[in-house]
């Protein structure tokens, strides 16, 4: 199953699963980030980390050591 790190720019994707626990979990719960959530991949930095996410109308910035717990399920391109 892929991960939201392997999300590119431009490519939508729905929340399967959140594999990280404790204070990092409820950050993405905080910012709507749940199980079956609709998101967009909008920007990447110049050196690809952090990536912007549309999160429920709001652009999130998520590193990708913290994308790589994030289990999603592709649903297409943004084009």
């Amino acid at each position: 199953m892929q991960s939201l790190k392997d999300l590119k720019v431009g490519q939508k994707c729905v929340i399967e699963k959140i594999l990280t626990s404790g204070s990092m979990r409820r950050r993405f719960y905080d910012i709507g980030l749940i199980e079956n959530t609709e998101i967009e991949c909008v920007l990447k930095s110049p050196a690809g980390d952090p990536k912007a996410y549309l999160i429920r109308g709001a652009v999130i910035a998520i590193r990708n050591e913290n994308c790589a717990e994030i289990l999603i399920r592709s649903v297409g391109n943004g084009n």
